[in-house]
């Protein structure tokens, strides 16, 4: 997929050089952080990345001198102190106002660099990832790979805090970032172990991946790339459906949704039980959920057992109120000859059909919707003799499921060591920032109105504008005392942020309770006799 990377599936090797000579003398090596980068780069094919334009492929910072008690600054957020990033550039210096060339795109290294610097959650994707207040190698060991400016590839890198993190981001300004499994040992170290087999996936989220490109051959309004309204209410039935397979049939509790920032949406499944499961496992969770199956070219993609399990019964009925507005209606896929020839394929009487085939065809303009109602119409007449009522009410059931029933990429799901798409990256083809999506209001998600980096930042500025005051621009009154305001706080990305964190703020408190319980219980062994 072009939002995603399957160590396994790409065809380049790991250790080449990367095609712009100038990467490697411009990352230079100005902390402990610092990497190789002939080690780590390789060149992308075409297909791994989308929108190969970028010009730079990375903007230097100074080296910095950041106190320790800087890395663990405490002035945000309370409740998880130790992870927090200073309001300063890691070179020590406060952040400028951003002031951007009228005709600056969301591409140009220079808008990239302040997104990162202003916006990026780099706190909360510790918080998320690390399950915990205090640095551990869940987080340390977690492999993070950059694309650079100019398309090279780099793998294998790992940092102990959030703020080495956002250093090393400035450092190298991707143009966007995958995260990978926790490893046995620090990712950066891999090469100094006796044994290559003892560098191995540990955990790592459960993932899904849903793009809308696997329903062109359903979907009428809009094909490959291109999204619209009509055509994202598949998605969001897929999302209904998914979310609540995981969380009713197999009981995850922290299932993160994250639109892919074009024509998708990534789920992340952040149970501790998820996480740690081995391939095996994601396989068949992947298959459970798996339905639909065949090319374009099949006929009949839906062929399930009677009586259908509670896990297809249940998401037809959430699916019957799509199906006659935003398929019936909205895509209107049976309106030509060709497409009702489609239609009367899935049917399983050849009288019937003959009789529907006749009516249809005299009236070349008749709508889906009344086609779908002309089949009991007809049915009721007794237009065929031989008509199996149980077998036409089960063929309609399938051509529901058909049209309605998420079209995943398992193979996505079903590998620890595949890479994915960080939340709140920027996508490269579109400029639209990667946010999460509120499963209680995902008919409310709107993919076309998510904002663009270059819409953020011109955000900052017009907020900045409207409040600055002599005595503290950046800050508004609160009980008694003036708040600083964060820079996305300023910004529409300010809800999904809160919603982010509310997330993250959530899962830490029920792995906290999960380790007392966990250690109370070895307590209470140790006791006995």
């Amino acid at each position: 997929m072009p939002h995603s990377v399957s160590p396994e599936a790409s065809p380049i090797p790991e250790d080449t050089t990367p095609s712009q000579s100038a990467t490697e003398p411009s990352l230079g090596s100005n902390d402990s952080q610092s990497v190789d980068i002939r080690e780590h780069t390789v060149v992308l094919d075409p297909g791994v990345v989308e929108n190969r334009d970028l010009e730079e492929s990375v903007r230097p910072v100074q080296k910095a001198d950041v106190k320790l008690e800087d890395l663990f600054d405490d002035d945000e957020d309370e409740e998880f102190a130790s992870s927090s990033a200073p309001d300063v550039k890691m070179d020590g210096t406060a952040d400028v106002p951003v002031k951007l060339a009228p005709s600056a795109r969301y591409s140009d290294p220079e808008v990239m660099y302040a997104f990162y610097q202003r916006l990026f959650p780099f706190r909360y994707l510790f918080q998320w990832l690390n399950h915990s207040p205090s640095p551990s190698t869940d987080f340390g060991h977690r492999e993070f790979a950059f694309t650079l400016q100019n398309d090279a590839y780099l793998r294998y890198q790992a940092f102990p805090t959030a703020d080495l993190l956002r250093k090393d981001v400035l450092r190298l300004n991707p143009s966007r970032f995958e995260i990978g499994p926790v490893y046995t040992t620090n990712p950066r170290d891999r090469k100094t172990l006796r044994k290559s087999s003892a560098f191995r996936p540990l955990a790592k989220e459960l993932v899904f991946d849903l793009d809308l490109t696997d329903y062109d051959e359903i979907r009428t309004c809009c094909d490959k790339a291109n999204i619209c309204h009509r055509c994202w209410q598949f998605a969001t039935m897929a999302i209904k459906v998914v979310d609540a397979a995981l969380k009713d049939d197999f009981g995850f509790k922290h299932v993160l949704w994250v639109y892919s920032g074009r024509r998708g949406a990534h789920a992340w499944i952040c149970d501790k039980r998820a996480r740690e499961m081995d391939d095996q496992r994601r396989r068949a969770i992947a298959g459970y959920l798996e339905l639909i199956k065949g090319g374009s070219q099949s006929g009949k993609k839906v062929n399930v057992k009677r009586p259908l399990h509670p896990h297809l019964v249940r998401s037809l009925d959430i699916l019957k109120d799509h199906f006659p507005t935003d398929i019936l209606i909205s895509q209107d896929p049976w309106l030509s000859n060709t497409q009702f020839e489609k239609l009367l394929q899935l049917l399983p009487d050849k009288a019937l059909n003959d009789a529907l085939r006749k009516k249809w065809d005299s009236a070349p303009d008749r709508s889906s919707t009344s086609k779908w109602a002309d089949i009991d119409a007809l049915a009721k007449t007794g237009a065929s003799r031989t008509l199996d009522a149980k077998a036409l009410r089960d063929a309609k059931q399938d051509i529901v499921l058909e049209y309605t029933y998420p079209r995943l990429d398992v193979e996505v799901s079903k590998k620890l060591n595949h890479l994915l798409k960080s939340p709140f990256v920027v996508h490269p083809g579109t400029g639209r920032v990667c946010v999460p999506i509120d499963t209680r209001k995902v008919d409310e998600f709107d993919p076309l109105g998510v904002p663009t980096v270059t819409e953020l930042l011109g955000e900052i500025d017009e907020w900045d504008g409207r409040h600055k005051k002599e005595d503290g621009e950046g800050e508004v009154e609160g009980e008694g005392e003036r708040k600083k305001v964060q820079d996305y706080e300023k910004t529409s990305l300010k809800p999904y942020v809160d919603y982010f964190k509310g997330f993250v703020s959530t899962m830490m408190r029920d792995e906290k309770a999960a380790k007392r319980e966990r250690d109370e219980g070895a307590e209470g062994d140790v006791m006995e006799f």
